[in-house]
């Protein structure tokens, strides 16, 4: 009994913040020893903690000045607490190919510093080694390397208001979200990755086997299940990227698996895997048609555990992303161009495939792989619960300058209505409205239903509207849809009470563009 209870203690989440690490020096050599590798980065100058911004900028500066031609730096804004946040493209100007635009971030949770390390080894082998530095001859690749900084400098999740940045891709509440999304517009990637660490040693896996277990994957990868990101896209960025990358994982025996994290379902913990919420970057990104991932690697709490090895998978799998670009250059843009004529349904809400199966752990009273059987609901394999037609586009009526401005944040143009015009739309009526008492990520989410009833209506001066025939349309129908888990309605920006006609309402005749656009 007590060695039960110590190591509920060893897994509480508390840890994260420790100095120890709570994984056992037995744990490390057997499942995660260090690989020699020599990475010259900020955090490898020194034996305890990581990189700091001052050390980041330096390392960044450095780059910059020993390859100016390749590498340029520019500062897309600053922190809450007033901090420098640095972007760095890389590309070999002198080739004349077509350059595939490639995004990384590393950093966007604030403890997990493998993710910030692994983007400046790949700055630095890129600009550094030959064999790398070949692949700016197809890419562009813009990095992000510490996108929290606030976060990053006290190894905290959080940005300084307390929010999580990969919870607020649809909200827009932080100050660094907008100017991530800004950089992100600019650079108008095809390719899109976000690199993180996820905590191994979690209080659900204290009630498995005899006395606990720990997860085993070095890299668990998670791209969008969203069944608004078109399924072509779906399929070939697991079929030709995560393959790719898995490959390069095994190629060095690292073990890998698709994303999956726990949740308490009445008292038996079940696993999710994958995601489809727009609210994180990985699907955010797809529903732009944009190839994207957001990599896990095995790493939260660990302090500098098993270090060299978190940053060596996070550079491997990036380096395949980069060279699967390269390799597939044609085929991407030609995808890509095919994803713009969408005319599928709207998804509005989705269920993920409950199922039992088996999953790798370590058990820790044996210090040994086992596998055990878990319910697994798989984001991967969802089907529609609710859907709608896809309308021309979305209106919104005049009075919500903030909704309006996230829109632009988030990359759509919008025309704007200069005189009363009668539109063929479908209204939304709540029939359903109910609030949760606690704050969410800042917000107090609302959980409405609606009927949408079809109406011939005058729209006054000022009425937005949101067409779908751009490439970041499928974003719009997670924006406006009232019901959809990420919506304005959801997040409770935009207040609706039961009987109300809502302000925003879904185009579905013809509209007379009038040469006043708002981008």
């Amino acid at each position: 009994m007590i060695r039960n209870v110590t190591i509920l203690i060893l897994l509480l989440p508390v840890l994260s913040c420790a100095q120890l690490s709570p994984q056992s020096k037995k744990v490390t050599e057997t499942f995660f020893p260090e690989h020699i590798l020599e990475i010259n980065t900020p955090a490898f100058a020194k034996k305890k903690g990581f990189t700091t911004h001052a050390e980041l900028i330096a390392f960044l500066n450095e780059l910059v000045s020993k390859h100016p031609a390749k590498a340029k730096l520019s500062v897309i804004g600053k922190s809450q607490e007033g901090k420098d946040i640095p972007m760095i493209v890389v590309t070999n100007p002198d080739s004349q190919e077509a350059k595939t635009r490639v995004f990384m971030q590393g950093g966007l949770h604030g403890d997990e510093p493998a993710s910030t390390e692994a983007m400046l080894f790949l700055l630095h082998q890129m600009l550094n080694n030959d064999s790398c530095a070949a692949l700016l001859n197809t890419i562009e690749l813009g990095v992000i390397p510490m996108a929290n900084i606030d976060g990053f400098e006290k190894q905290n999740r959080y940005a300084a208001n307390g929010l999580d940045l990969n919870r607020d891709q649809t909200k827009l509440l932080a100050p660094e979200t907008t100017i991530l999304k800004n950089a992100f517009n600019a650079f108008d990637a095809q390719v899109a990755v976000d690199f993180h660490e996820y905590r191994p040693f979690r209080a659900d896996y204290a009630k498995m086997s005899t006395f606990g277990v720990t997860s085993i994957y070095d890299v668990m990868f998670m791209y969008s299940g969203n069944l608004n990101v078109p399924q072509v896209l779906r399929n070939y960025t697991n079929d030709v990227f995560i393959s790719d990358a898995r490959r390069a994982m095994e190629s060095v025996g690292f073990r890998h698996h698709d994303y999956f994290s726990t949740e308490d379902h009445s008292g038996h913990t079940h696993f999710h895997q994958g995601s489809s919420n727009a609210r994180s970057s990985a699907t955010s990104f797809a529903l732009r048609n944009t190839i994207s991932a957001l990599i896990e690697v095995r790493g939260v709490g660990l302090n500098r555990t098993s270090f060299t090895r978190r940053v060596h998978c996070g550079y491997l799998v990036a380096m395949s992303f980069l060279k699967t670009t390269s390799d597939n250059a044609e085929g991407i843009h030609s995808l890509l161009n095919t994803l713009n004529d969408n005319t599928s349904e709207a998804i509005v809400t989705s269920q993920a495939e409950e199922k039992v199966t088996q999953l790798a752990f370590i058990d820790l009273d044996k210090n040994e792989e086992i596998s055990l059987d878990v319910t697994v609901h798989d984001a991967f394999k969802s089907t529609p619960t609710l859907k709608r037609s896809r309308p021309v586009g979305y209106v919104l009526l005049p009075g919500y300058p903030d909704l309006s401005e996230k829109l632009l944040t988030l990359g759509f143009t919008l025309v704007a209505i200069d005189q009363p015009q009668f539109l063929e739309v479908e209204k939304y009526i709540a029939t359903a409205s109910s609030q949760d008492s606690e704050k969410y990520e800042g917000v107090f989410r609302q959980h409405v239903s609606t009927t949408t009833e079809m109406s011939r209506k005058e729209f006054p001066q000022g009425t937005q509207v949101l067409l779908l025939e751009q490439s970041r349309s499928n974003l719009a129908i997670e924006l406006f849809e009232p019901e959809a888990k990420n919506s304005f309605v959801s997040f409770g920006l935009l207040k609706v009470e039961m009987g109300d006609e809502l302000p925003i309402y879904r185009l579905k005749g013809d509209f007379k563009s009038i040469d006043n656009e708002s981008k």
